[in-house]
């Protein structure tokens, strides 16, 4: 792991290498994964199914143990031919930069579910921090960014199942601050804003 740390001067942030590391079934890969969480958290299912399906994850979870990496050689949100880098924890996003915009395609899951058809407060969070980000770094041209806050809006619910649109932009930038805000939408339909405050990170900082 020190090697590893030698390697990156920047501390504990760095931005991605690129790589091709899993091969053209690591996207498949990551599918099954995501389709696996969506099942786990809609089924209804006998006993004798899930004790079957715990036993083949196991199996899975076994077959896989042997290979685990640290984050630099993993090719886990490194793959910049799949979305999101093929990165598991992000919500599936796609974005194209129009202008002094960024803008796309946003969809959740039943794994996002929290109730009543409700995506989580939580995922939400976790896309605006994706999203804003991503932003901050494409419109400043500078990747060594880290998140000092994140403030969301919940306006509307917001289905999962649905594609729903998002829109970005810099606010202001301030030295080292980079002030971001953005909405997540359902046609003309606001259902949630957030604004964010990104710091750019000294040389060597984590």
């Amino acid at each position: 792991m020190a090697d590893q740390h030698q390697r990156h001067p920047g501390g504990g942030f760095n931005p991605p290498e690129p790589t091709d590391k899993g091969g053209p079934d690591y996207g498949r890969f990551i599918e099954a994964v995501r389709t696996l969480q969506d099942h786990a958290r809609a089924v209804d299912a006998p006993d004798t199914v899930i004790t079957r399906a715990a036993g083949l994850i196991e199996q899975v979870s076994a077959l896989l143990a042997p290979f685990d990496a640290d984050e630099w050689a993993a090719p886990s949100g490194r793959r910049m031919d799949l979305p999101n880098r093929g990165n598991l924890l992000a919500v599936p996003l796609t974005t194209r930069t129009v202008g002094d915009r960024v803008r796309g395609t946003a969809r959740f899951a039943r794994y996002h579910l929290g109730r009543n058809g409700a995506v989580h407060g939580g995922a939400l969070g976790l896309l605006f921090d994706s999203l804003l980000g991503m932003t901050a770094a494409v419109l400043t041209q500078n990747r060594y960014q880290r998140t000092a806050f994140l403030h969301l809006d919940y306006r509307r619910i917001v289905p999962i199942g649905t594609d729903l649109q998002v829109d970005a932009g810099l606010d202001e930038i301030d030295g080292r601050k980079t002030f971001v805000s953005g909405r997540l939408c359902h046609g003309d339909a606001v259902l949630t804003e957030a604004r964010a405050l990104f710091v750019r990170l000294n040389p060597g900082q984590p």
